[in-house]
């Protein structure tokens, strides 16, 4: 037992310099934020965990669920489509200590995107070396909409959780990679993505197995398969429960004009923008989905391992062919790290002082688009 402590104190001494570089990204961008606030008469802590989403998270740990907003237009917001995790967590946290909800929603994130910055550099560093996974966590710190990761959000928790539980996937730790899993499947509806890695996963590792003429590891995956939809299933279960209907969930989303439609209204809404007056941002759009998909296509023909591939398209696949509000596509593709893998590993090969230059660039960028982002439209 005594060789645990000491093989995590040696792996987190190795993933050091990935954090610190990670938290300096991410002050970078708050200390942009509340400069950028001085001029605009705005509050950056009002800003990261009082408006949007983390209002209906704060309101769900204080009171619980079942409030609905009627809107105009027939809309029903309903806060059963916000997944529990990150409000039980921050009703836990504010009743032992002095933190009010959305305070406490604040603490959680930062926490939880040490630890998915931690996961991420696993991640990278296991299938790239070690370069390449600090590399990777600057960039997914520096993404335009990076500063999502220090709001009062469930992003940077859900990253945590899906990075952690595909490295257990990649390190066969079935049973450790179900049960993050599960807990993912309670934190955002793309809990989906780490099921899906799980299980596709192991399939492979069982047809593998057949092939060689080996006894296939039933034994050994079945608890990663077993316990990876829990969490998911879990609570559209009790949604479904609560309203009465077998896709109450489904419903839920409805009322707020989310859905799937294969990318239908996606596509409509970039050619309406292509044939306006607001063909830039349509053409920037198109860009923007050219881009992600290259670079998935690029961690393709780079080889990565069958786990980050199956997630990766996944989420990719979850946020592109959803309806809804089409400015939130972005921050839903953030947990889609390993996207970032083809970037990181070139940044990797840089020399050292080239490679600081253009981490630095790109984190002063992030950190300027955010505190702009944030002052503007922002998230949903």
């Amino acid at each position: 037992m005594g060789g645990r402590p000491a093989r995590v104190r040696a792996a987190l001494r190795r993933a050091a310099p990935a954090l610190l570089l990670y938290a300096a990204v991410r002050v970078l961008g708050v200390v942009a934020l509340a400069l950028w606030g001085l001029a605009d008469g705005k509050e950056a802590r009002h800003l990261l965990s009082a408006r949007w989403d983390s209002v209906w998270y704060a309101r769900i740990a204080e009171q619980g669920y079942g409030y609905t907003l009627q809107l105009p237009g027939g809309k029903v917001h309903s806060d059963l489509a916000f997944f529990p995790l990150l409000p039980w967590l921050e009703r836990s946290l504010s009743a032992v200590l002095p933190l009010s909800a959305p305070d406490a929603g604040l603490v959680v994130s930062a926490v939880a995107s040490l630890a998915a910055a931690w996961g991420i550099f696993a991640v990278g560093s296991l299938a790239y070396g070690r370069r390449a996974g600090v590399a990777l966590v600057v960039l997914w710190a520096a993404l335009p909409v990076g500063v999502v990761q220090s709001m009062a959000y469930s992003e940077s928790l859900f990253t945590a959780l899906a990075a952690w539980g595909l490295y257990c996937v990649l390190t066969g730790r079935w049973a450790w990679a179900g049960a993050l899993a599960a807990l993912a499947g309670l934190t955002r509806p793309v809990g989906a993505a780490v099921v899906a890695a799980v299980w596709l996963t192991a399939a492979a590792a069982l047809v593998r197995a057949r092939r060689r003429g080996g006894a296939p590891p039933f034994a050994r995956v079945l608890p990663g398969v077993v316990l990876a939809p829990l969490g998911w299933l879990a609570y559209v279960a009790w949604v479904g429960a609560r309203t009465g209907s077998v896709t109450g969930y489904l419903d839920v989303q409805g009322g707020w004009g989310n859905g799937f439609d294969g990318g239908l209204a996606f596509g409509s809404f970039i050619r309406e923008r292509l044939t306006g007056p607001a063909w830039p941002a349509g053409v920037a759009l198109l860009l923007g989905v050219a881009l992600v998909i290259r670079l998935y296509l690029a961690g393709v023909r780079q080889g990565q391992p069958l786990p980050l591939l199956v997630y990766t398209g996944t989420v990719l696949l979850l946020a592109l062919t959803a309806k809804g509000y089409f400015g939130s596509k972005p921050r839903l593709m953030l947990p889609a790290f390993p996207l970032l893998l083809p970037l990181a590993v070139a940044l990797a090969r840089l020399r050292t002082v080239r490679a600081v230059t253009v981490m630095t660039a790109v984190a002063l960028a992030s950190a300027a688009y955010g505190a702009f982002w944030l002052h503007g439209s922002g998230p949903p």
